[in-house]
């Protein structure tokens, strides 16, 4: 597995955050609309780069806008960056404790977040694939 620097500044189209509270990994419903990608999937946190913002900066910044938590980058366990069409993504993962679920705030996007055993979610037909690829990536689950 791949860990990167956290202070890229690179270009890049956004990033994301596997944040794990416990053993589960934190998931949000994406809004159910024709004209987003991957309408009513299972997402994670994060989007796109806002401004010269670094990855890491990006992928907490949607955190606290998406689910009102804020995450130190010291709590970032582990990068890993890829290419898709619109341009690089930057794929994040921290552990934090699960007493945070009372902490979460759901913001104006996507219908619902929960709680999801992060096997399943790799599994799971409607996790956004390339997001369940690099979680399946961070957990061993495959070569890749």
């Amino acid at each position: 597995m791949s860990h990167q620097p956290l202070d890229i500044v690179a270009p890049f189209a956004g990033a994301k955050l596997a944040l794990f509270l416990g053993d589960d990994l934190l998931v949000i419903q994406r809004d159910d609309r024709p004209d987003i990608p991957w309408p009513g999937h299972w997402d994670l946190p994060g989007g796109g780069r806002e401004g010269e913002e670094t990855p890491i900066a990006c992928a907490l910044r949607e955190t606290r806008e998406e689910v009102g938590l804020v995450i130190a980058p010291g709590d970032v366990s582990w990068s890993h960056s890829y290419q898709r069409p619109h341009g690089r993504v930057w794929f994040f993962v921290a552990h934090m404790s699960a007493d945070l679920v009372h902490v979460v705030r759901f913001g104006d996007e996507g219908q619902c977040w929960r709680l999801m055993p992060p096997g399943d979610y790799c599994r799971h037909p409607l996790a956004v694939p390339h997001f369940a690829e690099q979680l399946a990536r961070y957990l061993g689950l495959n070569d890749g």
